[in-house]
């Protein structure tokens, strides 16, 4: 068992809530299912289990805004 750190959680756009954890020995971070959305039809969003990018590109993050730099 590692020591993790949480870092957020985010709602999805198919009502799934998933918790970013850091795990504090190796700095990967993980994303992990702590509610599946009552709409949701992803087989790969289970409650209590990791989910992969690919996964959560599927349905992306209601209301989250990426900040890009601009090379000037």
């Amino acid at each position: 068992m590692s020591l993790v750190r949480l870092l957020g959680f985010t709602t999805l756009a198919c009502g799934c809530v998933v918790g970013r954890y850091r795990d504090v020995g190796t700095s990967r971070e993980v994303v992990y299912v702590e509610e599946k959305g009552q709409s949701c039809g992803s087989h790969g969003h289970r409650r209590n289990h990791t989910i992969t990018a690919e996964r959560l590109a599927v349905a992306p993050p209601a209301g989250v805004v990426t900040l890009t730099s601009n090379p000037s």
